[in-house]
């Protein structure tokens, strides 16, 4: 049996901001623990779970080569829906039957909104 990737960490000089916008837009709940220098965001119901780790003095935010797509069935009705709560989401772009669109958490992460999942079901 292969393992699952379970969980993914994102290296950060803005724990807060971070923790609270992944709480506000995707649904995730914080768990810090006091002895503990990273604070783990937990999703809401099954996914990935997120760990945030304080960056180096000499990291710059948003180097590596990531995207954090999260699956939703109707991109639109989503990004308008995190317009309202301060998110703003680029284009949606049409590709293959699926539809989606980026943006940039605290940072500087790319995240995605995609409904790929969704696509030929």
């Amino acid at each position: 049996m292969q393992p699952p990737l379970s969980r993914l960490v994102l290296y950060t000089k803005r724990m807060d901001a971070m923790a609270m916008f992944y709480e506000t837009h995707f649904g995730y709940r914080t768990v810090r623990r006091a002895d503990v220098r990273i604070v783990e965001l937990v999703p809401p119901g099954s996914g990935i779970h997120l760990m945030l780790h304080p960056a180096g003095k000499g990291t710059r935010e948003g180097q590596v080569g990531i995207k954090l797509v999260f699956d939703v069935s109707d991109v639109a009705a989503f990004c308008a829906q995190a317009r309202e709560r301060g998110l703003e989401f680029g284009p949606i772009h049409a590709a293959d039957g699926y539809a989606f669109s980026n943006a940039k958490d605290p940072s500087k992460n790319t995240i995605s909104v995609s409904s790929r999942a969704f696509a030929g079901r």
